[in-house]
């Protein structure tokens, strides 16, 4: 068998009773690093990734009977991480009663103080730099820059045209550059 499952493979086991369970943990063996790495660009902090991809596959493990295979398997995962990920950061902002660049401001420092952040000084330039985008353009940004989706698969996840997913990855892009270069790398 080889490293890792294919997702047919995994469907065909979760619906068989005997090797459901088998069948999960191929599913989280084979997508559990990317989907908490997606959630986590979009969160910054770890705690709150790793509660948010734990709600996350519980929901993938409730709603994968309903799974209709009309879409491929992680996009499907990608669209359910994503809802949490924007659902969560709506609640923060609503709890806090902020407004959504102070929310900004607040992950830019959680990201600064982390001690799981260990990139180079390039690196959380480019993570500030995200933090300042709305938060489309950021998810188009990450499934495209960081997850390497192409765009029909970020039009599945996110229900938005190829056409506008490349407008908002460009305009993201051109923010990106003028951010990092007005801050003096």
């Amino acid at each position: 068998m080889a490293a890792q499952a294919e997702d047919e493979e995994i469907l065909s086991k979760f619906r068989d009773e005997r090797t459901r369970n088998e069948a999960f943990n191929l599913l989280l063996k084979k997508y559990q690093q990317k989907i908490y790495w997606h959630i986590r660009r979009m969160v910054i902090d770890h705690d709150d990734a790793d509660d948010l991809s734990q709600d996350v596959f519980v929901k993938i493990w409730k709603n994968l009977p309903g799974f209709r295979n009309d879409a491929q398997l992680y996009t499907w995962m990608y669209r359910i991480a994503t809802n949490e990920c924007i659902t969560f950061l709506n609640r923060k902002k609503m709890k806090n009663n902020v407004p959504l660049d102070d929310v900004a401001y607040e992950l830019a420092e959680t990201l600064a103080d982390s001690t799981y952040f260990n990139g180079d000084k390039a690196q959380l330039k480019l993570q500030q730099a995200l933090l300042t985008l709305p938060e489309k353009q950021r998810l188009v940004f990450n499934m495209k820059y960081f997850d390497d989706m192409k765009y029909e698969e970020i039009s599945e996840v996110l229900g938005t045209s190829v056409g506008a997913l490349k407008a908002s990855f460009h305009l993201a892009v051109k923010k990106i550059e003028a951010f990092i270069l007005s801050s003096n790398l």
